[in-house]
């Protein structure tokens, strides 16, 4: 399904380099196929803001080659932005009062850092919850990543995060629970997700509310799961949509941030990701950082070129085969006019025509 060039945002020119079908404008117009519209709502902070929507973007235009994706990337307020940030958003993203003008055929919502304990007592909280009612009545279905699938279940279900204690995070194996949904459909039985998080939410819990586990992790906990209807809104509690270096970024951040003193201890390698040769260029590195630090020193440059050469990435294809799925299913169902979630036939209460679940979900707090 290839990306449509459809505005100057410079993740597309990036995307079309690296070797991905990106379309211009112009080409899209002279093609008799039809179009999809996602809209990528991105949360996370300014350092990330572009790597998020490059992978994201790779995800969609990684599927099938039969329909023209434009993506529509947008924000909300309540989020800290530089003023870098706050200039890129203003040039390339559109408004959400835009957004519910044109409508969507989908939504994909990024994690976000956070600042509170509590979920509703972040400054995003009120229009992140006007994005999630909008979406509930105008778009086929939402993709929720980590912190939003997180805000999700607590605003839909009641459903309360629990935090770890330390962070989980590294590449961990999973498997499907539920082989019979149509989303899993030819994915791998057993396959591995990225994780980096604080929090989680137990199946118990997601279960309790009605809601429909398709893949967990003995070692990470559930990471894909459905709501009730089975299609709605599809969660993931992990990364796949990191890049093979995410991770590796993600340390060198961390490390960073102990030699300017906002952690008071080293951070541990990422789970199952870094290999033994990577692990001793990564401890001499930290004694670097260690003594630069005792000593009033400027940071020593972090090993990137030693270590990228030897991380694998082990997830894509099962992520790009899901997201084709997914986006499958949304061709399938979705009406030709984007404003209107469903073709007539379709029951927004069982879009997919599955077995209804015992389980009732339990009703949004007013």
């Amino acid at each position: 399904m290839p990306l449509v060039a459809h505005n100057d945002l410079p993740t597309l020119a990036r995307l079309a380099r690296e070797g991905e079908t990106v379309l211009s404008a112009e080409t899209a117009l002279h093609q008799d196929i039809r179009e999809m519209h996602i809209g990528l709502l991105n949360m996370m902070p300014d350092s990330a803001l572009a790597a998020t929507e490059r992978q994201f973007f790779r995800l969609v235009g990684a599927c099938n080659q039969i329909v023209q994706f434009y993506v529509h990337p947008f924000t909300i307020p309540g989020l800290q932005r530089g003023p870098e940030a706050r200039e890129y958003i203003a040039r390339y993203y559109e408004t959400f009062e835009k957004i519910k003008q044109d409508g969507l055929d989908a939504l994909i919502i990024s994690g976000a850092n956070v600042t509170h304990p509590r979920l509703p007592d972040e400054s995003f909280w009120k229009p992140l919850s006007e994005v999630f009612d909008w979406a509930r009545e105008n778009v086929t279905s939402t993709l929720c990543s980590c912190l939003a699938s997180h805000a999700l279940v607590e605003y839909c279900h009641r459903i309360r995060r629990s935090h770890l204690g330390e962070k989980r995070w590294g590449v961990f194996p999973h498997r499907l629970v539920d082989r019979s949904h149509p989303l899993v459909n030819d994915l791998n039985t057993r396959f591995d997700v990225p994780h980096s998080r604080f929090n989680e939410v137990f199946r118990s819990e997601l279960e309790a509310a009605g809601l429909r586990i398709l893949a967990e992790s003995e070692e990470a906990g559930v990471h894909l799961w459905v709501s009730p209807d089975g299609f709605r809104v599809v969660y993931f509690q992990g990364h796949p949509e990191y890049d093979r270096i995410s991770l590796m970024k993600e340390y060198k951040r961390e490390t960073l941030r102990f030699f300017r003193g906002e952690l008071s201890e080293y951070p541990p390698f990422p789970e199952n990701y870094f290999d033994e040769d990577s692990k001793r260029v990564l401890s001499e590195y930290r004694q670097q950082i260690i003594t630069a630090k005792n000593r009033n020193r400027a940071a020593p440059e972090f090993p990137e070129s030693s270590i990228a050469g030897h991380l694998d990435i082990t997830w894509r294809d099962t992520a790009r085969a899901l997201v084709s799925n997914w986006l499958g299913w949304i061709y399938q169902i979705t009406h030709n006019d984007r404003r209107i979630p469903f073709m007539d036939h379709i029951d927004p209460e069982n879009p997919l025509g599955l077995a209804r679940s015992e389980s009732r979900p339990r009703e949004r707090r007013s």
